[in-house]
């Protein structure tokens, strides 16, 4: 399992978040891939330590594959969760209040932008469910 969490907007226009896991699968056709999902996009971005982006939205559902880099998030209610690497987000907050973000530590955060097919499986599960 790969530790994700995903960022949605909540019907009162604020952004709320969950932690969960995304299923990989034991890999189709005798290939080391796991499960599939639909994409139709894949972008890079680097921001240098130190860097923060102030309250916004995604521009559109997407995955986050965060490569270098400790990242804190918050949403307005003043919650607040981290993304290390190797840890996948799901962002579907693309109205309402949004988020904010600023990278911690030393390393430069370094991520890869996968915007998935509308109505792709996504394959997460929030902790405690059952598999």
């Amino acid at each position: 399992m790969i530790r994700c969490i995903r960022m949605w907007t909540a019907g009162d226009g604020n952004s709320l978040f969950e932690e969960g896991e995304l299923e990989i699968g034991a890999g189709r056709h005798g290939r080391a891939s796991g499960l599939p999902i639909a994409v139709n996009e894949l972008s890079f971005q680097e921001t240098t330590t130190g860097g923060s982006f102030e309250w916004h939205q995604d521009p559109q559902p997407q995955f986050v594959l965060t490569l270098t880099g400790t990242v804190e998030f918050e949403v307005k209610s003043g919650a607040t969760f981290t993304i290390y690497p190797g840890d996948v987000l799901i962002a579907q907050d693309d109205s309402g209040t949004g988020h904010r973000w600023r990278l911690i530590g030393d390393q430069p955060w370094r991520r890869a932008y996968v915007v998935y097919d509308p109505g792709a499986t996504l394959h997460f599960k929030t902790k405690g469910d059952e598999a």
